[in-house]
């Protein structure tokens, strides 16, 4: 099984930044994209932001320009990091990888961590 795990969230000042962080383990062949997505409460899931094996970055309108995703292939391990946030930023945000699990196949298969709530607040 593959379990991705946050870290990272909490609650900061507008204006402030965090860093999120997801951990990727089990039987992962390959993280082909990976990326972070957000909900708030009444709203649909929201993309915020995506990043591809080799580093081809995607981000949502409302977050270009504050926010930087990155990964470490090694580690499996790909990072947020929110920079001018915004109250508007308040969600429950949620890391998602598309995974392959097996050498030789072209199956890919996605998952998704449990979510690590950011609050942005004075």
């Amino acid at each position: 099984q593959v379990q991705l795990v946050e870290s990272g969230g909490g609650l900061v000042q507008p204006g402030g930044s965090l860093r999120l962080s997801c951990v990727a383990s089990g039987s992962i062949f390959s993280i082909y994209v990976t990326g972070w997505y957000r909900q708030a409460p009444g709203e649909q899931r929201e993309l915020v932001a995506t990043i591809t094996s080799i580093g081809v970055t995607n981000y949502g309108d409302s977050v270009k320009g504050r926010f930087t995703i990155s990964r470490d292939n090694v580690k499996n391990t790909v990072y947020l990091q929110m920079n001018s946030l915004k109250p508007e930023d308040t969600a429950i945000y949620y890391c998602n990888a598309e995974v392959g699990l097996y050498r030789g196949s072209s199956a890919r298969f996605s998952y998704w961590g449990q979510g690590t709530q950011v609050s942005v607040s004075s």
